[in-house]
């Protein structure tokens, strides 16, 4: 039975068609493909080593692809990069560079201006805005070298945010994070949401997928299956994505197990 996938009328935010890569003539991802609903948090979980932030990198471009196709809203991303606001993993940024908060969170304007134009006003009242909705406005004149990992976190997610974009991509945004930027994120999803914009994480807590994202892609080198949270976060689909890894997942299945007889229940009262 091929993996679970659902095609959308119009453009999706974001359509994976047959992508394949390779790493030192290894596969890393083979022949996968995917479309995404707008408005929704998505959540890419797999095992160490299943491709996930390949999987990011190649439909950003910053990873070759050796075959396949990537469309944003039906278009390249040269297109689409206004659109399209990318935040990499903390272990990818030079955080020792000579620059302060808000001209880290001002680089999400640059998009919008013209060759060897300063930001206006409005781009500095965006940057602001951006940087109060993540609580960071008080360390706009600090070094980001300065700040803890949670708080250089939330620096980087403000630059996304004030890039304005419709579709964000993040890669492990929650990864090592304190409980204040975790809540934080989370309260950022939600106005996402409500504004209509589309978030795609590589995410590996899956004691949290359900209740942080409304959809799932399970890649393990392959697409296993992608869709709604309460349709493919199941057993069968842990077991196919982690394999023998399984045994970790026991409290996780139990959980759902449970979920689903409450629902049933409650449906049926």
């Amino acid at each position: 039975m091929s993996p679970t996938q659902t095609i959308f009328p119009s453009h999706p935010p974001l359509s994976v068609k047959q992508l394949s890569m390779r790493y030192h003539h290894k596969p890393v991802l083979t022949d996968v493909s995917f479309s995404i609903p707008e408005g929704k948090t998505i959540a890419i979980v797999g095992p160490n080593g299943a491709g996930k932030s390949s999987l990011l990198k190649g439909i950003m471009g910053l990873e070759s692809i050796i075959e396949g196709e990537v469309k944003f809203f039906g278009e390249d991303l040269n297109r689409k990069r206004l659109a399209t606001a990318y935040v990499p993993q903390r272990e990818e940024i030079d955080w020792d560079f000579p620059i302060n908060v808000m001209d880290v969170v001002l680089m999400g304007r640059h998009g919008h201006l013209s060759l060897w134009k300063r930001p206006s006003r409005i781009d500095r009242d965006i940057a602001e805005q951006a940087l109060k909705d993540l609580n960071m406005w008080e360390f706009r004149d600090r070094q980001i070298s300065q700040l803890s990992g949670g708080q250089q976190q939330r620096v980087f997610l403000a630059r996304a945010l004030a890039q304005q974009a419709n579709l964000y991509l993040m890669d492990e945004p929650f990864a090592g994070v304190d409980v204040a930027t975790e809540k934080a994120i989370i309260e950022l999803f939600s106005q996402l949401k409500q504004r209509g914009k589309t978030i795609v994480c590589v995410h590996h807590d899956l004691n949290t997928v359900g209740e942080y994202f409304d959809w799932i892609v399970f890649i393990n080198a392959r697409l296993v299956a992608a869709g709604p949270v309460e349709e493919v976060l199941t057993p069968e689909n842990l077991a196919k994505t982690y394999g023998g890894r399984l045994s970790l997942l026991n409290d996780l299945t139990e959980q759902l197990y449970r979920s689903k007889v409450n629902k049933i229940h409650d449906e049926g009262a």
